[in-house]
């Protein structure tokens, strides 16, 4: 296994795609509000599957099933504890990777599609304490890195910086880089230099946005190491939890990431294990 920090100063690692896609093309029913977790709960084997498909296809780090867990919700609470245990040591079957745990905003937990938006209606206190033991629980897990993505306000990236800053594991963080919660001029450029600072932050990005959004918000963020994983394109409806419109290839982009900062490149929502082998000849 690659030590993830040390390797970013020196080259471009690949991250895995989607892994809730991955595991609708095998069979498993992923419309629940639980999505990835669902089948981490009732079929943990399948996502071990899923996690060394990505594996075989190129990736170096797979990002676990704990997106959609969290605390205080429809699951009781020591289910979730168990299930965000299980993502980790699952993950760790698939491979000699780096197993990066999933830390989704809060809007994934509602699974309502405010994770696009960060419209939650909450104070800064309330998102730190929404946020906190599932950090703690997943940094007991001995993941190597925390993998806090997908966040979509600068409310949200400042409760989770505040949070990180006592947390012993180092993370990555990506925000939704389409998210009409920064449509504020100059508020990503702000929450990527804010998480930046954290000691702890090893590379920050966007993820789970067109591939086209990708170069400007690289262009915003600061001088580390910088993360890109966008979906491929398509458009997602929440209310009918449905993909609509064309795919990209995520590989003829990745190489300009690169050029631009870009150390740890793989793939969002609809990216499969074939997207990730094209991204891993692209930017060797």
């Amino acid at each position: 296994m690659i030590a993830l920090a040390a390797a970013l100063t020196d080259r471009p690692v690949v991250l895995d795609g989607g892994l809730g896609t991955l595991l609708e093309s095998r069979g498993n029913d992923v419309t629940s509000a639980l999505w990835s977790a669902r089948v981490l709960r009732d079929d943990p084997d399948e996502v071990r599957a899923a996690h060394a498909e990505f594996v075989a296809a190129g990736a170096e780090v797979v990002i676990t099933a704990s997106y959609q867990l969290g605390f205080g919700g429809d699951i009781p609470d020591a289910e979730v504890e168990t299930l965000l245990r299980r993502s980790v040591s699952v993950a760790r079957d698939a491979g000699d990777v780096v197993v990066a745990a999933s830390v989704g905003p809060l809007g994934a937990l509602r699974a309502d599609g405010s994770e696009y938006t960060g419209a939650y209606g909450l104070s800064l206190d309330d998102l730190r304490a929404a946020h906190r033991r599932r950090l703690h629980v997943l940094a007991e897990t001995g993941a190597d890195v925390l993998a806090v993505e997908t966040i979509p306000s600068p409310l949200e990236v400042e409760a989770l910086a505040l949070e990180l800053a006592d947390v012993d594991v180092p993370a990555f963080v990506s925000l939704s880089g389409d998210s009409s919660g920064f449509a504020a001029p100059g508020s990503r450029a702000r929450a990527l230099q804010l998480v930046a600072s954290v000691p702890g932050v090893i590379a920050v990005g966007v993820n789970c946005c067109a591939p086209a959004s990708v170069g400007a918000a690289l262009a915003e963020a600061p001088g580390i190491p910088l993360v890109a994983y966008p979906n491929t394109g398509e458009t997602w409806d929440a209310a009918t939890r449905t993909w609509h419109g064309g795919a990209a290839a995520l590989a003829d982009d990745a190489p300009a990431w690169v050029a631009a900062g870009a150390r740890l490149v793989g793939g969002c929502c609809r990216s499969t294990p074939a997207d990730i082998a094209a991204i891993a000849a692209a930017i060797r």
